[in-house]
């Protein structure tokens, strides 16, 4: 599959003369002349207006599940907006893929989620777990239970109220005011705040860091506990065994409610439809987008337990909360078709007994390389530590993460998209992505640290 035939000059100069893409250093984008415009794409591949084959190893943001170039998505997307285009869920009514693609949602959620609310993106998601916390609060007659807590270098999305949420001190540095009644502690992410520390105890004193914090402001006016299974645009934040368990046991100790934001780890990215699920919790709220279309069509969801929905349903007024397209048809019919097209190729499964398995043995060869301090994976997400002395956590140039940046520009430029966070290259391949593919995946990995070697070592990056 092919692009059109674009003239790419004219649209980097249009670029830069209208479009501010989020995200971004836009002194910079204005100094480089624009963004690199992507114009097809094709399995695990997306390729640039000079032609050059990137192998996708972010599936878009996290995202694309299935792969490029799926045709019968688009014939959803074409067959729903020549049935109903668009109708909306406020006036008592709704249409038949919402109704369907909740039904599934629920048997996937499993348990005691039966409900789930539809929203646009994660960010909505996360505005909706944060006032249906609170609310479910005030319908229990315990209004002063309005408190959520999160974790250091969590994102949870970049609106007010998501970015609030979030613990990145990059975004609470600009827009400001944040919303109140957020509290954050430290993050479960060993190889940065518990080097060399025994595993087991390290968990515990990660949970017990959010004990610690509810006994600290009351556990009376604690709403939630909110985390992502795995956090993603964190570094990828694998939490040790045993963390996850002893949150939930503390949620429930002090009857706050526990809130799993799978935006990222939702939809099989960990080997398990949702990332709850491979930890074996139970929470109450759980956010979910990305992987739900796989990024074909924007939508996102909230699933609620059983006793949520009740609490919404004992009294007789409106829930005064949802968006002009939530559960948007189009949206939710290509979502269906996307979830069917993962159980029918298993890729659940695939990445838990296959993929995922062989990216950890990838991971491990890579973790001998001099400039990789730890090279760690779950399923099909993963991050490569970057230090300046092996064996340690030591990093370049005061750990400013511009060793990250250099390395991950030279992966792009070799054909491999990765992402830079801090001091770490993290990824996340389509799902469907094959063992050869991964293969050269990490032949452009490791050429491309052998490449940034002998740069990062001058002075200039050593710091």
């Amino acid at each position: 599959m092919k692009g059109q035939n674009y003239n790419i000059d004219e649209l980097r100069r249009l670029d830069v003369a209208h479009h501010l893409p989020p995200h971004q250093d836009h002194q910079m984008m204005q100094r480089i002349g624009g963004s690199r415009i992507i114009t097809h794409a094709d399995g695990v591949y997306v390729y640039d207006g000079d032609g050059k084959a990137i192998i996708d190893g972010m599936a878009g943001l996290w995202c694309v599940q299935v792969g490029y170039g799926r045709k019968e998505l688009a014939d959803a997307a074409y067959e729903q907006m020549l049935e109903l285009p668009y109708y909306n869920s406020f006036f008592k009514t709704t249409t038949p893929p919402t109704v369907l693609l909740a039904t599934k949602l629920s048997e996937l959620l499993g348990g005691h989620f039966s409900h789930v609310l539809f929203a646009n993106s994660g960010s909505e998601a996360v505005d909706t777990l944060i006032r249906t916390a609170r609310y479910y609060w005030q319908l229990k007659g315990k209004p002063e239970r309005s408190i959520i807590i999160s974790r250091v270098n969590s994102y949870h999305g970049s609106t007010i109220a998501g970015a609030s949420l979030g613990g990145m001190k990059a975004m609470h540095e600009q827009g400001g005011p944040w919303l109140p009644g957020i509290e954050h502690v430290m993050q479960p992410y060993q190889f940065e705040e518990g080097f060399g520390e025994d595993p087991e105890h390290f968990a515990k004193r990660a949970a017990d860091a959010i004990e610690q914090r509810i006994l600290e402001v009351g556990p009376e006016k604690v709403a939630a506990v909110i985390g992502e299974p795995v956090q993603g645009a964190g570094g990828v934040i694998i939490p040790p065994d045993g963390y996850w368990p002893r949150v939930e046991a503390i949620c429930r100790k002090y009857g706050a409610l526990l809130i799993s934001d799978e935006v990222i780890c939702g939809f099989g990215r960990l080997g398990k439809w949702f990332g709850f699920q491979h930890y074996g919790i139970k929470p109450d709220l759980v956010s979910m987008a990305k992987g739900l279309s796989s990024g074909y069509l924007p939508i996102s969801a909230v699933g609620m337990a059983d006793h949520i929905v009740e609490a919404l349903r004992s009294v007789d007024k409106d829930y005064v909360h949802g968006f002009t397209y939530s559960g948007h048809p189009t949206c939710a019919a290509v979502a269906l078709r996307n979830l069917a097209i993962i159980e029918r190729e298993n890729l659940v499964q695939r990445t838990a007994e296959d993929t995922g398995v062989y990216l950890a043995k990838l991971m491990k060869k890579l973790s001998a390389h001099p400039l990789v301090g730890e090279a760690r994976s779950l399923g099909l997400i993963g991050a490569v530590e970057i230090v300046s002395k092996k064996g340690t956590n030591q990093r370049f140039k005061d750990g400013d993460g511009s060793a990250a940046l250099t390395i991950r520009d030279i992966c792009i430029e070799n054909g491999l998209m990765v992402r830079a966070v801090r001091n770490s290259l993290v990824m996340s391949p389509p799902l469907v992505i094959s063992h050869a593919e991964l293969d050269r995946m990490f032949e452009i990995l490791w050429k491309s640290l052998d490449q940034a070697e002998a740069e990062l070592r001058s002075p200039v990056h050593a710091g």
